[in-house]
């Protein structure tokens, strides 16, 4: 690709997922939706304008890790530590439970096989991609309600995290099922250290940023610092610890939510990610989607993937939501904003082909939960929180004018 081509492209991708995103709005569904569906319509699927490339990729993974910054800004930190006995409970069932049944569902429709058989190790690694949850649609879907900071947007937020770490640690524990020399204490290890790591370098940095703040308040070298902690942390997180970059962007959002000058940051990034990074990373997920060798048996089996996967989140962690006396409209709330998959799902999925235990087939699979639980998810939050309002919801709605 000649280096002026990605102008076109960058250029393609705002146009239509601006446009569809209003009319997504318009039919009173989230803007998000309709930049899906923009990058789904401009890539190879349908109309082939635009094809993905590194570039646009890395665009993409830096539209992700601002809007997880922005979600650790607007997230209230009392009711997050409140919510945390909770998170991690639910958590733990959204992810013990899609991994049975994604094992399970694999050996329904391609046989049962012996604990250390390849076959099972396959079967297992389908259960492990189910486990993974991008709460980045249900972020946006939240802001743009105004609930992102009430008691569901936090457990939610919180779940997601814990949920990212447990499944780095099931991820290595299956890939070592088939590549011994991977090392499973290790990984819990590092898991342990970053949480350490985070909460020393947080209160310093935290007291860091209050004495700028105090020194040179609403100014413009604050979001910048700000901004530069972020990726920096999401860097540290992945490249010392394998901690997934957005769970660095998240933890740096909330060591910084609760400075004088919080507001003022997470402004500057809302208007860097509504502008250029937010679109092209939904539009991504539309144009990674390839649905040119699907056959009849792998696509009964991707709709059969789509629906456990959808399901067992759901009902895993709206149960726990409910023992743990969340209302009945809540739980369901916190099962549906858990049952997204998006960037999370692609890495796992991309490292079970690296390592043999994924057959390129099923990639499509994953980009069709990707595309469907994307969709799905804010359409039916949306019509829950408008059927069942909540009445601890704080902050405003995250929406932007047209």
């Amino acid at each position: 690709m000649e280096a002026y081509e990605i102008f076109k492209n960058l250029a393609i991708i705002i146009i239509f997922a601006k446009v569809f995103g209003i009319l997504a709005r318009k039919l009173k569904a989230p803007q998000v939706v309709g930049e899906i569906i923009a990058g789904l319509i401009v890539g190879p699927s349908i109309l082939g304008l635009v094809t993905t490339s590194d570039f646009l990729s890395q665009m993409a993974e830096i539209g992700v890790v601002l809007l997880m910054f922005s979600a650790g800004l607007g997230t209230d930190l009392k009711e997050l530590l409140k919510t945390g006995p909770v998170a991690c409970l639910i958590a733990a069932a959204g992810v013990f439970v899609p991994l049975a049944g994604g094992c399970l569902l694999h050996m329904c429709f391609y046989g049962f096989n012996p604990i250390h058989d390849p076959g099972f190790v396959t079967s297992l690694f389908i259960g492990v991609i189910m486990t993974a949850t991008s709460v980045s649609i249900t972020v946006e879907t939240l802001k743009e309600l105004g609930y992102l900071k009430s008691r569901v947007g936090t457990t939610v937020l919180a779940a997601a995290i814990i949920d990212d770490v447990i499944g780095i640690v099931v991820l290595t524990f299956v890939v070592g099922m088939r590549t011994p020399d991977s090392n499973t204490g290790t990984v819990v290890l590092k898991t342990v250290l970053f949480f350490i790591f985070t909460f020393v370098i947080g209160i310093l940095s935290y007291h860091a940023f209050k004495w700028v703040d105090k020194r040179w308040p609403h100014t413009r070298r604050i979001p910048i610092a700000g901004l530069a902690y972020c990726f920096a942390f999401a860097y540290i997180a992945e490249r010392f610890f394998g901690i997934a970059d957005i769970t660095g962007a998240y933890f740096a959002g909330i060591i910084l939510c609760s400075i004088k000058d919080s507001d003022y940051i997470a402004e500057k990034m809302d208007i860097n990610s509504y502008m250029l990074f937010g679109p092209i990373f939904f539009a991504s997920i539309g144009l990674k989607t390839d649905i040119d060798d699907f056959s009849t048996n792998i696509l009964w089996f991707s709709i059969a993937f789509v629906i456990v996967a959808l399901l067992t989140k759901i009902i895993a962690c709206g149960a726990i939501a409910l023992v743990c006396k969340f209302s009945a409209s809540d739980s369901l709330k916190i099962g549906v904003g858990m049952m997204t998959r998006g960037e999370v799902a692609l890495i796992v999925s991309q490292k079970g082909l690296s390592v043999g235990l994924l057959k390129p087939v099923y990639f499509t699979s994953v980009i069709l939960l990707i595309i469907v639980s994307s969709i799905a998810t804010p359409i039916i939050l949306k019509l829950l929180f408008n059927r069942h309002p909540q009445k601890d919801s704080v902050g405003t709605s995250g929406s932007t004018p047209e």
